[in-house]
């Protein structure tokens, strides 16, 4: 009799190889895409609402699928100037921003300046907002946290630890599997 903990384990490593060959663009920015059955039964999220910003489409659906998972209420946008709209109508309590946008049409927006503008709202001024990026982590941390960013994350972003700081940000409380 196999042992099913080997078949799922094998699996893990038969996506991620996959996920390996494929162009860097293409893949989902979160390192661990598969849910541990505990996590899956909690969610400590539940009736909390995320705003996530971010040019590519593949992240912005990474995103919102684990923080669905998590119980989150998640609003994505693609276009950083309007977040403090997007904040305002989704009633968010917390943002994950970008850093980088394409250039384009008068002012390059990125994620310092579109937080610079967020804060400029009194009414979304207290808004968490925790930036990301693909660029080299230390220069970015630094900048975000001067900035009045709450955390910021490298990608691929490690989901547990990404979750631990929105956790910590909204005053949560983990939960944890009864058993």
């Amino acid at each position: 009799m196999s042992d099913p903990k080997i078949g799922l384990k094998m699996a893990a490593e038969a996506k991620k190889a996959s996920r390996a060959s494929q162009p860097k663009e293409q893949r989902p920015f979160l390192e661990d895409e598969a849910t541990p059955a505990s996590q899956s039964a909690t969610t400590p999220g539940t009736g909390r609402r995320i705003l996530v910003v971010d040019d590519n489409p593949v992240v912005l659906k990474a995103f919102e699928l684990k923080l669905r998972a998590s119980g989150f209420t998640v609003v994505t946008i693609t276009n950083p100037i309007k977040v403090a709209s997007s904040a305002e109508a989704a009633a968010a309590e917390l943002i994950i921003l970008d850093i980088n946008f394409p250039s384009g049409g008068g002012m390059d927006w990125n994620g310092y300046t579109t937080m610079q503008w967020l804060r400029r709202f009194p009414e979304l001024a207290g808004i968490p907002v925790i930036l990301i990026s693909g660029e080299e982590s230390k220069k970015h941390k630094e900048r975000s946290l001067a900035a009045g960013a709450v955390a910021f994350f490298q990608k691929p972003v490690a989901y547990p630890e990404l979750l631990a700081a929105i956790l910590r940000a909204l005053d949560i409380q983990p939960t944890t599997p009864q058993g």
